[in-house]
């Protein structure tokens, strides 16, 4: 120890004893010792305060899904229903100014709206009858299960005075041709052949009620209302009486036919109308599909009891002016 440092050292030692000298040294060599390792010399926390201390990490906010607004939709106003109401004092005028008895229906197809004047009153069918009866021919044809090639024979007892008087014991004719005389030419004697053929009267009332004519009895006592017509040719341009292949043998058989003073000429020029009629003295009807309307097809059925062709006509230029407004 050199002369300069023994002095000091001499001091310090008689200040701090010789354990107070111990610890400067210690503390001494420990701040050394740091300083050379690059120990961390800030106040050691215990782990369990330290992980108290320590902030905790934000938890993760799983975003809400926000439900799409569903825009409120805006009512659509109910369509405001058609009225007949000047139809029906137009028609009714009509009928009471030929002093006639009447009931009229009319069907639009499209729409499906209907209109009626004693559409349920019983008027005679007259050969009305023999809408359903064609109906059921032209069903059979497209089934199969009847062919226009079958041979009928004319028995005495199928005669009606008519269109034709060919018929005699041991006559034949083909289906084609009685079902073209019925349609065509409202023949009694062809239409007696093919009801008995289809199985008699009760068998043909049979059929019109399926297909909707329930309130009449065509054959006997021969009764029907404008209604049940209506519904005969709706189910049948409705497709529900044979479809399309049914149609194809039925409507060239009622189209341009011996009788078109009623309906067909109440509508306009080239207006294909589909229809059969029915005279029996003052009973004068017609039942028609008018496929070719300014909206769409139609169906207009008018029975009379005391009316005429021209009150039928005037009552079908009413309707048809009535679908073209």
């Amino acid at each position: 120890m050199s002369l300069l440092w023994k002095p000091f050292y001499g001091g310090v030692v008689r200040s701090l004893g010789i354990a107070g000298l111990f610890c400067l040294v210690l503390g001494a060599a420990t701040l050394l010792a740091g300083l050379l390792v690059g120990a961390d010399l800030r106040p050691q926390v215990p782990a369990r305060a330290a992980a108290a201390a320590a902030p905790s990490a934000s938890p993760t906010v799983e975003p809400i899904a926000l439900a799409t607004p569903t825009a409120t939709p805006t009512a659509t106003p109910a369509p405001t229903p058609r009225s007949f109401a000047a139809l029906q004092t137009q028609v009714d005028g009509l009928l009471q100014s030929a002093g006639a008895n009447g009931g009229v229906t009319l069907v639009e197809l499209g729409p499906g709206d209907s209109w009626s004047l004693n559409g349920d009153q019983s008027f005679v069918a007259a050969s009305t009858y023999k809408l359903p009866l064609l109906m059921e021919e032209a069903q059979d044809v497209a089934a199969g299960t009847a062919h226009r090639s079958d041979v009928l024979c004319y028995d005495p007892s199928d005669w009606e005075d008519g269109w034709f008087s060919d018929y005699a014991p041991g006559s034949c004719y083909s289906r084609a041709e009685l079902d073209q005389r019925v349609g065509e030419y409202s023949d009694n004697t062809a239409a007696h052949i093919l009801v008995r053929v289809d199985g008699g009267g009760d068998a043909l009332n049979a059929y019109a009620r399926a297909h909707g004519a329930t309130g009449s009895e065509f054959w006997d006592p021969n009764v029907t209302t404008s209604s049940d017509l209506a519904r005969l040719w709706q189910d049948e341009a409705s497709g529900r009486a044979g479809g399309i292949a049914a149609q194809q043998y039925l409507y060239p058989l009622l189209t341009n036919t011996a009788y078109e003073d009623g309906i067909p000429a109440g509508v306009p020029s080239g207006t294909t109308v589909v229809h059969k009629i029915g005279v029996l003295d003052a009973e004068v009807n017609d039942a028609a599909l008018v496929t070719s309307g300014p909206h769409g097809a139609y169906v207009l059925t008018v029975c009379t009891e005391g009316g005429d062709w021209t009150l039928i006509a005037n009552v079908s230029r009413a309707v048809s002016q009535f679908e073209a407004s």
